[in-house]
């Protein structure tokens, strides 16, 4: 006796962990004529077919994570900063170290994600961490250092602050005066898991930062902005000057402070 449409999208449903009895259970169905049974083959192959490319380029952005482990290194960290470009609140490192045999499907450079995502991943990412350290450097300091040196102070609080030592660092970017191995990758937030990880982790946390204090200032809209130059953020900057929160090394800023 045939099963009923809903019975196959039950199967389906709670086979959908083991790849291998999915596959075979959707090959039995391939001779069912019944229109209602094709739109469900067609549309798990092509769920099954994103599962595999999701997949897929997980196991290429862990090359570098396989080459050092395969060095002896067992604790590596990927670091990365959010908070660079904007015209105000603080630049944002975030260090994370993976649990070994992690899969976190949809893992990538936090920029080429939506918000929502975003926070998906950063849940996923705080699930399957050994450790997770943050590093935070202010718009004061930022202006006394520059954003360069801002950044890497925020990236060595952020190693400073991981609870388990790491014994290799993968850096988007950027090399770190502490005494443990470490790659400069360059855009490595979308060529290493854990420098994806930690690039999530650094801008998730310092947009809810950003959202924060919008309830403090919110002329400046910083909890859609960011910080950043847009439209309604100048136009706010030149009407009512900047806060403490501003970057005033940062020429928009300059002008606002001068009016």
């Amino acid at each position: 006796m045939k099963l009923t449409i809903k019975e196959i999208e039950n199967k389906i449903h709670t086979l959908r962990e083991e790849e291998n009895k999915l596959r075979a259970f959707m090959h039995e169905l391939q001779n069912d004529e019944r229109t209602g049974v094709k739109k469900i083959l067609m549309k798990h192959e092509r769920a099954l077919e994103a599962a595999r490319l999701l997949r897929d380029r997980f196991d290429q952005m862990m090359v570098y994570e396989k080459e050092w482990t395969s060095l002896g290194k067992r604790m590596i960290a990927g670091l990365d900063e959010a908070g660079r470009g904007p015209l105000a609140g603080p630049v944002v490192a975030a260090a994370a170290i993976l649990k070994p045999g992690t899969y976190i499907a949809g893992l990538n450079d936090s920029k080429m994600l939506s918000e929502s995502r975003r926070e998906e991943l950063f849940e996923e990412i705080m699930k399957n961490t050994v450790s997770v350290g943050i590093g935070l450097v202010t718009a004061q300091e930022i202006d006394e250092i520059n954003i360069y040196q801002a950044s890497r102070k925020a990236m060595v609080k952020a190693v400073k602050a991981l609870k388990v030592q790491p014994d290799h660092l993968l850096i988007d970017a950027m090399e770190l005066p502490l005494a443990v191995t470490q790659s400069k990758i360059i855009k490595g937030d979308a060529k290493s898991v854990t420098i994806a990880a930690a690039s999530i982790v650094a801008k998730v946390t310092r947009d809810r930062y950003m959202k924060q204090l919008h309830r403090i200032h919110p002329h400046y809209h910083f909890n859609t902005n960011m910080g950043y130059g847009t439209k309604e953020h100048l136009e706010a900057l030149e009407k009512f000057g900047p806060v403490e929160e501003h970057r005033r090394s940062f020429s928009p800023v300059q002008q606002g402070s001068l009016l």
